[in-house]
């Protein structure tokens, strides 16, 4: 049938005929490289039947076409701006839409159209910091459930500022693998917020004592990914937590106790606007004097420095005797004896505070130990 006969036959057939006609039409496009004349003639075809009235004929151009780079742009680029379930189809697979129009299009597009755009099988940084800024909720989850997605640190925290609350991102966040510490402590914060909130409204216990465990929960989460955290990306974390006010004594002791030495410097360096070098000079050569000058230039509390000096005494001592530590839990149980024991005589309410927090922070660290134990003698 030659295109003429075939344009002929369309404005005739009953739309289920046509949409099956459109639908070959469109791969025998995509098939047909030798005759240019031929070639021609179908695009012409093509583009007759993106005016038929049925959205069947023009859904099924939009399946034989969408996801290759040889299909007419101009067909792509109509069908684009069609009624969203022919859009969706077209937004998700062509490669021949580049990212300035993906960005209109998710600026303006309802929630399935910018899902479409989420779920291509790959998504620029560009589009999906456009998505993170305008997407609704549905396609932001679509987006950073995508494996094809190449997404910035900046996009990642636009989504957890927007959607932190929200329990199913939040989960897909946590199951990313890029995801960076800074972007995991935001989320662990929103989480603790969310305990709170709920352990009070269930009057479960006060507002004081919530408060205390939240912070308390999050300050231990915060440590654990700092210790999971590559060195070189501690400044990033240290700055989110400074920015924030979570870059507190509390914290910064916890961390000194659990033997993250490395966090603890970095965060006292951001502190005190010091070369990290120079404090980790101080901190690992025992130079107590000189570190507490710098301590002092960071705003901590006076009358906590005797702890954190302990407790890196202690720290210098067991590394110098024993090297790393094979038993993490005699490690930190070792610190915070020495910590609690030069907080004796203190009768200051921050010191009489943080003794207390060192107290549960070390029933903490039995308990896991007993977990420990536990997982190796049922593994064994």
């Amino acid at each position: 049938m030659s295109v003429r006969q075939f344009l002929e036959w369309v404005e005739c057939a009953p739309a289920g005929r046509r949409a099956e006609a459109a639908y070959g039409l469109g791969r025998a496009y995509l098939t047909c490289d030798d005759d240019e004349e031929m070639r021609s003639g179908m695009e012409a075809a093509i583009t007759i039947l993106l005016d038929d009235a049925s959205p069947d004929v023009r859904f099924a151009l939009a399946d034989a076409l969408a996801a290759s780079p040889e299909a007419p742009r101009h067909v792509i680029i109509t069908l684009a701006a069609d009624q969203p379930q022919i859009a969706a189809v077209v937004l998700a697979r062509s490669p021949l839409l580049i990212d300035s129009e993906l960005v209109d299009i998710v600026a303006a597009a309802s929630e399935p159209l910018q899902i479409a755009v989420a779920s291509r099988p790959v998504v620029s940084s560009t589009v999906a910091a456009s998505m993170a800024e305008a997407g609704e909720r549905n396609a932001c989850l679509a987006l950073v459930t995508n494996p094809g997605v190449s997404m910035a640190a900046i996009s990642l925290k636009c989504i957890v500022e927007r959607f932190g609350d929200d329990a199913a991102i939040r989960e897909a966040l946590f199951a990313r693998g890029d995801l960076a510490a800074d972007v995991r402590q935001m989320l662990v914060r929103y989480l603790g917020d969310l305990l709170g909130s709920l352990i009070v409204a269930k009057s479960w216990v006060n507002e004081a004592r919530a408060r205390t465990v939240t912070r308390e929960a999050c300050d231990r989460a915060t440590v654990a990914i700092a210790a999971e955290t590559e060195t070189a990306d501690l400044p990033a974390l240290v700055e989110h937590l400074r920015i924030t006010g979570q870059l507190t004594t509390a914290l910064m002791l916890r961390a000194v106790c659990a033997g993250n030495i490395d966090f603890f410097e970095a965060g006292l360096a951001a502190l005190a606007g010091v070369p990290r070098q120079r404090v980790a000079s101080l901190v690992r050569g025992g130079r107590t004097a000189a570190l507490r000058a710098v301590y002092g230039k960071a705003g901590l509390p006076r009358q906590a420095f005797d702890g954190f000096a302990a407790a890196l005494d202690t720290w210098r001592r067991i590394a110098e005797e024993e090297g790393e530590p094979e038993d993490r839990y005699r490690f930190t149980r070792q610190i915070v004896d020495a910590v609690i024991a030069r907080y004796g005589d203190i009768t200051d309410g921050e010191a009489n505070e943080l003794a207390a927090m060192l107290r549960r922070f070390a029933a903490d660290q039995a308990r896991e130990a007993a977990r420990d134990f536990a997982g190796q003698a049922s593994a064994a």
